[in-house]
């Protein structure tokens, strides 16, 4: 689609919605894809401007979109909150991309008036112990390390995909968090606090060397979960790990929530909570960046409290008992 096709009306700027979508396209994707947002993020924002922002609103004329119009459509659209307040956010950013050029002012922007919640309908499902180790019993020796540290350490799906075998330290005991893998896509982590050096409990670096020694690819350089299918030369796609591996064997295993590679880290962090830990020391392990006001006031955690407080999640999950060391 060309400027002039989506409404586009030379140095006068944008006739309609359109017109501004398109020069968002050219002028401000391109580059959150090399800065600022992954190849994934890049995808859902075109998505959501093809499916559902442009059809709908792409014709107006630029200053005859109302905010209570838009409340409206966002009430009726039967999608989750969260992704009613992502359209509606992406919507304000593309009315903020106008503000630069002159074709908007700096108060007009109509979808700053538009209230729309991002509450989740439901609890994100985690797994108890017991279902934890019935999975982990019915999982392949790839899926068991992949799964093991997702549970244990808390990483993203993306983040351990993108491991490699430098970046564990069997030493040190833990692991460097360097990159992510999307969809066949390498890239930077979500944040850079995730970035952050995470502890690794001896059971899952034991997991990992036992992996380690029936892999193919066991050189430094290369990936933790590589793929037969490229020789090695890229990790395993996590979407396909989940229908054929991981799902399959959650219902081997008796488990009938509807379980991701999301599931282990969202657990991680339940188990983290129950388990009694500081919550500086949760925030540390599952590397968010911020945390309420009030939460900040405690203390800075060092290495050793984190490793002891993943260690009681590694207990909790396979019901092991270590000595307690009495200071």
């Amino acid at each position: 689609m060309t400027m002039n096709q989506a409404g586009f009306q030379g140095s006068a700027g944008p006739r309609t919605f359109s017109g501004l979508i398109e020069h968002y396209r050219l002028k401000e994707l391109p580059k959150d894809n090399h800065e600022r947002k992954r190849k994934k993020t890049k995808k859902i924002y075109e998505g959501n401007l093809k499916n559902h922002i442009e059809p709908r609103w792409g014709s107006y004329r630029i200053r005859d979109i109302a905010s209570t119009e838009v409340e409206e459509w966002l009430d009726r659209l039967k999608l989750a909150p969260g992704t009613r307040a992502k359209l509606r956010n992406q919507m304000s950013t593309v009315f903020r991309h106008g503000i630069p050029w002159g074709w908007i002012g700096q108060n007009e922007n109509p979808i700053a008036m538009v209230r729309c919640s991002s509450k989740r309908l439901s609890t994100p499902e985690t797994l108890t112990a017991e279902e934890f180790r019935a999975l982990f019993a019915k999982l392949p020796d790839r899926e068991r390390a992949m799964g093991i540290i997702c549970a244990t350490a808390g990483l993203r799906i993306s983040e351990t995909l993108g491991l490699k075998w430098e970046d564990i330290d069997f030493a040190k005991g833990q692991t460097n968090v360097l990159r992510s893998v999307v969809e066949g896509a390498v890239g930077d982590c979500k944040t850079e606090v995730s970035q952050q050096p995470v502890p690794l409990d001896e059971l899952p670096l034991e997991e990992l060397q036992l992996w380690r020694r029936r892999s193919s690819y066991t050189s430094v350089s290369d990936w933790l979960f590589a793929s037969d299918a490229v020789f090695g030369k890229m990790p395993i796609w996590a979407v396909s790990s989940l229908q054929k591996v991981l799902q399959p064997a959650a219902r081997r295993a008796g488990i009938t929530k509807r379980i991701g590679w999301h599931t282990f880290r969202h657990t991680y962090s339940t188990l983290l909570s129950e388990c009694g830990n500081d919550v500086k020391v949760v925030q540390e392990l599952m590397r968010h960046a911020k945390l309420s006001t009030t939460m900040e006031i405690y203390t800075h955690p060092g290495m050793d409290r984190k490793r002891q407080a993943q260690s009681r999640v590694v207990d909790a999950l396979f019901s092991r008992k270590r000595m307690e060391v009495v200071a």
